[in-house]
């Protein structure tokens, strides 16, 4: 029921918002802040972009961290999550071949049945979860995921350091790997015993999920996770290509891509009876536990390479001293977000995680993406932006995406940030309920992005200078986007500094 309105919401938000941040960062040859420079006053929302990125970075280290986790892990003659009898299972630890499957159906949680050797792994041999009682006992970091931590920010370092020079590279391993380790896994799950099984209980579809709200909301948020658009990820790339560069085409690839790759995706990983023991169980948690039952660890996150960079080139872009000292700058970033993701790897981390990644990039991704799509659309113009288009590629835009750009998406957008804050429910990790007030620091987490767009506003209304009447007369100026816009020979003789 998912794949519903997220094969919506990818037609009516994902890919007009894709091609609009390639055409973006490509037209302006700028990062997420600066490219604001067709409208001022929406600057706030380059820096909200570049925020969430950063918090998104802090436990998305955790989750590779705990992919290689499961490779060292690997090298054994005997998988370690596929049986009991090993220090951290519980008396309970059970066999999954003598459950029966059909007990596992009619939206179950999952929660009730942890006590399956991949489950207790993950949770008491990984997390050692059940030495928390919550968010408020997080202990200190585990050995063994803090050298796997440190060895995934010494591997990001080296792969940002020189910008896309490195990055560049590096990118044939991480976008080509996974096609490989997908279609192992695809072979690997139609072979294994219920099969079809596990193929008939993914095409099921359950319409009464649609009544949920969170499933819309769910849905339109990992559209953007999906594409990598509002993370400024895009815009960043997009800058250092060739100004006449067809983004059109190439973005249709990408969406492509990123299409087969998520399709293969599911159903590699539901080609098991053992689908229908996660209906509904939030974070990464279950496709940590299910995967390993196909003998596989998690596959890396390529996503988080492209994050970085985001924030490295956004801010980069906007203070010179940072691009004269990127490889500084690049290691203070890479630095920082390994000390927060301390946090993540103690026996309460996956508390903070599942905070982060309820709050970090929920509503505020949503409403940074409304923001970005008004700006361009309203403020600065689709008329003007079609022509920045045609200027590079020798054809304007359809009327798909103008209508898309300027009130489909918008709209859309706008409906699903109302119904994310109204449907809000108290944050739970399984039967686990969270306290108020991490309820609270998880609001502030989120409000902490959103609110640099409107403050943003402020400071930029404030500091304009001159006499009242010239004052209006700027501000309407900006509002309207009556701004300089370069000739296309100037801008293809400027070289963007890697």
């Amino acid at each position: 029921a998912f794949l519903i309105p997220y094969t919506l919401f990818l037609i009516i938000a994902g890919m007009p918002l894709f091609y609009m941040e390639l055409a973006l960062g490509q037209y302006n040859r700028e990062g997420a802040a600066t490219v604001w420079k067709i409208c001022p006053f929406f600057k706030g929302v380059g820096y909200a972009v570049i925020l969430i990125a950063l918090y998104v970075g802090f436990y998305y280290n955790v989750i590779i961290a705990w992919s290689l986790y499961y490779l060292f892990s690997s090298f054994t003659l005997n998988l370690p999550w596929t049986d009991c009898g090993h220090a951290w299972n519980s008396p309970n630890c059970t066999d999954p071949k003598l459950l029966n499957g059909s007990v596992l159906g009619n939206h179950t949680k999952y929660s009730k049945y942890k006590f399956t050797p991949a489950a207790e792994f993950y949770e008491r041999g990984v997390l050692h979860l059940h030495e928390s009682s919550g968010i408020h006992d997080i202990g200190l970091p585990q050995w063994q995921l803090l050298l796997c931590l440190l060895v995934v920010v010494i591997v990001l370092y080296f792969s940002l350091w020189k910008g896309v020079k490195t990055s560049g590279k590096v990118v044939w391993i991480t976008a080509t790997l996974p096609y490989l380790v997908l279609f192992v896994l695809l072979v690997h799950g139609v072979t294994l015993p219920g099969a079809s099984n596990g193929i008939s209980a993914y095409l099921h579809i359950d319409f009464y999920r649609l009544k949920e709200a969170t499933v819309w909301i769910d849905a339109a948020t990992q559209i953007f996770f999906s594409l990598g658009a509002g993370f400024g990820v895009l815009i960043a790339f997009a800058s250092y290509n060739k100004f006449d560069n067809n983004c059109y085409s190439s973005g249709k690839l990408q969406i492509l891509t990123c299409r087969f790759l998520q399709g293969t995706r599911q159903q590699s990983g539901c080609m098991s009876p053992r689908l229908r023991e996660a209906p509904g169980t939030p974070g990464p948690g279950p496709e940590v536990q299910i995967d390993p039952h196909s003998c596989t660890p998690p596959h890396l996150v390529p996503l988080q390479m492209g994050g970085m960079e985001a924030v490295i080139t956004g801010l980069a872009d906007d203070f010179q001293i940072l691009k004269r000292h990127r490889k500084l700058f690049t290691f203070g970033v890479t630095f920082g977000t390994f000390l927060l993701a301390l946090f993540c790897i103690t026996k309460g981390g996956i508390y903070v995680l599942t905070l982060l990644d309820t709050f970090a990039a929920g509503t505020s991704i949503l409403f940074a993406v409304l923001m970005e799509a008004i700006g361009v659309s309203w403020f600065y113009g689709v008329d003007r932006f079609s022509n920045d288009i045609q200027q590079m590629m020798g054809f304007k835009p359809g009327l798909y995406w103008r209508l898309c750009w300027k009130f489909v998406s918008p709209a859309f957008l706008l409906f699903v940030v109302v119904v994310s804050i109204v449907n809000f429910k108290p944050l739970t990790y399984d039967d686990y309920v969270f306290p108020l007030w991490a309820n609270w620091v998880g609001w502030g987490i989120a409000l902490s992005s959103m609110v640099l767009v409107p403050v943003y506003i402020v400071y930029k209304f404030l500091s304009t200078r001159g006499s009242l009447r010239e004052v209006r007369r700027k501000r309407f100026q900006i509002s309207c986007m009556i701004c300089f816009t370069p000739p296309r020979a100037v801008i293809k003789k400027k070289k963007k500094s890697v």
